[in-house]
C-alpha cells in the first residue's frame, strides 16, 4: 500500500504547486517549504532538538503548554516547530515565540524527509491531534527518536478504521511511543485497532486558555467603546455569524457588538454590511464621544481576539453554521462568557461538553441563534448562570499538559 501513499503525496505536491498559481495562501506554503532546509541548517544543525509539529495555528496553541514544560525540563535543547498550513506558520513566525526555529514541514517524500531530519538530533518529537505522516514517523523511529501524539483524537470515520487503512495503522503502531488522548472514547477506538500504548490525558487546549486568562488582557479603547452596555463578541466570524450580528443590531439599541472576522479579507464586506462601524486599526483617531456612541467595532487586526473575549457578556463563534469548522470556543469560555455557535460541527467534543454543562448553546440556523442572543442579554439570571457554567467547565478540566509531561519523562528515563 505504500506505493499508493507515494502516489497520493505526489498528487498532493502537484496539486499544491498548481494551486499556488491561483491562491496566495497555497503559494506561501509552497514557497515556504523551499526555505525549510536552510532554516534548520542555520539554526539547528547538529543540535539536540525538541520538535513539535502542528498542522495549523489551533494545533500549535494546543501543543504549546506541553512544549513550554518540555523546555523547562530540557533547557539545553533547541526547539523546532513545524507547520503544514500557512495560517499557523504566518501567525507564529511573525511574533515572539518559544521556538529557536519555525518552518514548514517538507512534503512527506521519503528522500526529502530523511534528508531534513538528518540535519539535527531530534530527542523528542510530538505531533498534535491526528496529523500523521508516514515517512516522517518511519524516519524518526529509525533514528531512535521518542515519538508522541498529544491531544490525540480518534473518531469512527477516520481512514484507520477502514480496511485500506490497516497498513497505516501498522505504521502508527511501530513508530509512535505513546498516544495521549483527549477522551476515553478516542482511546477505546485506538485500542480497538491495536494502538494500545496510550492513556487519557485530556485536552491541552484547556491549559492554554487558562494561561491566556492569567496574562495581561487589557486592550486600549475597549472599555470606552463598551461603556455600560452589554457586549457581544463575534469571534472568527463568517458570513452567517455576521448576519446574526446584523439581526441583533436591527432589533435592539441596548447592546454593543465587536466583530473579529476569521479572515481579514472579510473586512471589505463588513464595511458594506455595517457602514457606520468603527475599525480598530483607526480607533485612536476617532473622537472619544464617537467611540462611546458607536454600536459596532470591527477588529481589522490580528492577535487580539483571545483578549477581547474578556470584555464580552456573550460570544458568537464562527464556523458552525455551514461546516466551515468550528473555531475555538474555549478562549471565550475561560473568561466565563456564554458561547453560541452553529450545530454543524464535528470532531469537537468540547462543544458537546460545554453544551451539556449549560455554558454554551448550538443552533441550526442564524435566526434562532439571533433570537437566543437577544433574549440572553436581557435575561440577567440566565446570563449569570451560563457565564458561571462556562467558567466552571474550563476550570474543572485536568491539567492535561502536566499529565503528558509526567508520562513523557517516565518514558524518556526508560
Amino acid at each position: 500500500m505504500s506505493i499508493f501513499y507515494k502516489i497520493f503525496v505526489s498528487f498532493l505536491v502537484f496539486g499544491m504547486r498548481v494551486g499556488a498559481v491561483f491562491s496566495s495562501k497555497i503559494r506561501k506554503g509552497v514557497e515556504g517549504r523551499r526555505k525549510s532546509f536552510s532554516i534548520v541548517q542555520e539554526k539547528l544543525k547538529n543540535q539536540n532538538v525538541i520538535w513539535m509539529h502542528a498542522s495549523s495555528l489551533g494545533e500549535y496553541e494546543q501543543g504549546l503548554p506541553v512544549l513550554e514544560k518540555l523546555k523547562n525540563e530540557y533547557p539545553d535543547y533547541k526547539i523546532l516547530v513545524t507547520f503544514f498550513s500557512p495560517s499557523g506558520y504566518e501567525n507564529v513566525v511573525k511574533k515572539q515565540n518559544i521556538a529557536d526555529a519555525v518552518c514548514y514541514l517538507p512534503f512527506d517524500e521519503e528522500r526529502k524527509i530523511n534528508q531534513f531530519i538528518s540535519l539535527f538530533n531530534t530527542k523528542i518529537f510530538f505531533t498534535i491531534k491526528y496529523d500523521f505522516w508516514y515517512y516522517l514517523l518511519k524516519g524518526l523511529h529509525k533514528q531512535g527518536v521518542k515519538v508522541f501524539v498529544v491531544s490525540a483524537l480518534f473518531y469512527e470515520k477516520q481512514v484507520f478504521f477502514k480496511p485500506w487503512g490497516k497498513w497505516f495503522v501498522r505504521n502508527l503502531k511501530e513508530n509512535i511511543d505513546w498516544f495521549f488522548h483527549q477522551t476515553s472514547h478516542s482511546m477505546q477506538l485506538a485500542k480497538e485497532i491495536g494502538l494500545v500504548k496510550s492513556s487519557v490525558s485530556g485536552d491541552t487546549r484547556f491549559d492554554r486558555v487558562k494561561q491566556i486568562r492569567e496574562q495581561s488582557i487589557f486592550i486600549p479603547f475597549i472599555d470606552e467603546f463598551k461603556g455600560d452596555k452589554k457586549l457581544v463578541v463575534f469571534g472568527s466570524s463568517w458570513e452567517s455569524e455576521e448576519n446574526i450580528a446584523k439581526m441583533i443590531c436591527e432589533n435592539t439599541l441596548d447592546v454593543k457588538i465587536i466583530i473579529a472576522p476569521h479572515n481579514l479579507k472579510r473586512v471589505e464586506s463588513l464595511k458594506k454590511i455595517f457602514p457606520k462601524a468603527l475599525f480598530y486599526s483607526e480607533i485612536s483617531s476617532y473622537p472619544s464621544d464617537e467611540i462611546q456612541k458607536s454600536r459596532i467595532l470591527i477588529v481589522d487586526s490580528i492577535g487580539l481576539l483571545s483578549k477581547l473575549y474578556s470584555y464580552g457578556d456573550a460570544a458568537v463563534i464562527g464556523g458552525g453554521f455551514h461546516d466551515k469548522g468550528l473555531h475555538n470556543i474555549l478562549e471565550a469560555a475561560t473568561f466565563g462568557v456564554p458561547v453560541i455557535f452553529g450545530n454543524h460541527y464535528k470532531k469537537n467534543p468540547e462543544a458537546d461538553a460545554l453544551i451539556s454543562c449549560g455554558g454554551g448553546r448550538a443552533f441550526p440556523d442564524e435566526h434562532s441563534a439571533a433570537v437566543f442572543v437577544l433574549n440572553l442579554i436581557q435575561d440577567k439570571e440566565l446570563l449569570s448562570k451560563m457565564s458561571q457554567n462556562a467558567e466552571n467547565f474550563i476550570f474543572s478540566q485536568p491539567n492535561a499538559s502536566q499529565i503528558v509531561i509526567d508520562k513523557i519523562l517516565e518514558l524518556m528515563e526508560k
